[in-house]
């Protein structure tokens, strides 16, 4: 029993459900491809000046959740938002996580599938106001990635959104960044909701005409696009537009309050996966990807069902501080051994919110050592002043 703060400015008493999903290997191949959007934890002994500098990563911590990741058979989306991109994480440092993360995942036995995040930050965006120097930037970037034998994901860029006019700018960059990739990559779609500064992107504020400018850019090179992430947390327009897509190109999902049906499909389509839920989610993900892969969809819900109130939680509005969520079950776990993250983002979040996460994770059976997560949870609540 522990006494857990509410949204209603009260302490109510909480009794643990004593059900753990531990994580393992999958018994099959799954028959979706499912990436986990990795967070990182910062050094708390080496940070300086958080809001302000460079972060100092804690390697230790940041590389151990990525074999967890890959022990349960997830591939890995890396030095994409969920990794602070923009937020705290600047590009010399996702390019030394890039490259120590290739290194892992190169001599791991299992070969895991690792995609990798490229935009053009390692510039102001005021100083990219040429269409030219956008791409010279993001290819300066998809190189690094290659070099470490990483997939590309051309990330969405502020800088496109604030210089870009109108759809034919976005045509224009993305052929070339597409044309010059040596392998299939990812684009990603990522909603004004996660990042203020995408509004419009694509040259469209209305979805409807942004999506024509994608599948334009799609179809025009479908051999040299794996698929596409799309975080707009709209199931319908996800489902309408995944129908459009070529043979062969596949819609990743980013949408972290409806992946259970859109990953299950609607008998005709269906889509992959690249989540940052995956990561805080992942022994009950991979289990419910390994019933799908064994034709199991009652047990694929039975594991995926409870955990979305705890993604609508985990992403509720701002948007934007979902990555607080995903360290801090993370840290509960015992996956990491501090709760420091990067520009200090584990205050961006209220006591209330991380004592429902606490909450909603046992419900999921997503606290792997109860005991050790009540420990953590009773230590956060003493420096919030709830004893």
């Amino acid at each position: 029993m522990i006494n857990l703060p509410t949204y209603q400015n009260s302490l109510e008493p909480y009794k643990l459900s004593g059900k753990s999903i531990l994580p393992r290997p999958p018994e099959v191949n799954f028959t979706r491809t499912a990436f986990a959007a990795a967070h990182v934890v910062s050094n708390p002994l080496g940070e300086r000046d958080p809001w302000n500098g460079r972060p100092s990563i804690d390697w230790d911590n940041t590389l151990q959740f990525r074999h967890y990741l890959w022990n349960q058979g997830l591939g890995l989306a890396e030095a994409m938002d969920t990794a602070q991109r923009g937020m705290g994480v600047d590009w010399q440092t996702a390019k030394e996580l890039i490259e120590r993360t290739m290194r892992e995942a190169n001599a791991h036995p299992h070969n895991p599938r690792v995609a990798c995040g490229a935009g053009t930050d390692q510039y102001p965006v005021d100083e990219l106001t040429d269409l030219n120097k956008i791409a010279a930037a993001y290819m300066e970037q998809m190189e690094t990635i290659e070099t470490a034998r990483g997939q590309v994901i051309i990330m969405a860029s502020r800088a496109m959104a604030k210089y870009a006019r109108g759809p034919d700018n976005y045509i224009s960059v993305y052929s070339k960044l597409i044309s010059q990739a040596m392998e299939p990559v990812i684009l990603h779609w990522l909603g004004d909701m996660f990042d203020p500064a995408l509004k419009g992107y694509w040259g469209h504020e209305n979805v409807t005409k942004a999506s024509e400018t994608v599948l334009n850019i799609i179809n025009t090179h479908s051999e040299k696009i794996d698929g596409i992430k799309i975080s707009l947390l709209d199931q319908g327009m996800e489902e309408r537009f995944r129908a459009q897509l070529p043979e062969g190109v596949k819609l990743y999902t980013g949408d972290d309050f409806n992946y259970p049906q859109l990953i299950a499909g609607d008998g005709e389509n269906f889509s992959d996966a690249l989540l940052g839920i995956f990561a805080a989610i992942s022994p009950a993900a991979a289990q419910a990807l390994e019933a799908l892969a064994q034709g199991n969809l009652t047990r694929y819900h039975e594991l995926f069902s409870p955990t979305v109130p705890l993604s609508r939680e985990i992403f509720k509005a701002p948007t934007r501080y979902y990555k607080a969520g995903i360290a801090f079950l993370a840290w509960l776990n015992g996956i990491q051994s501090h709760f420091v993250m990067p520009f200090g983002l584990q205050s961006s979040r209220e006591i209330a919110h991380y004592a429902e996460v606490f909450r909603l994770a046992d419900k999921s059976g997503l606290l792997a050592n109860p005991d050790l997560a009540t420990i953590r949870m009773q230590a956060l609540l003493k420096i919030h002043g709830v004893d």
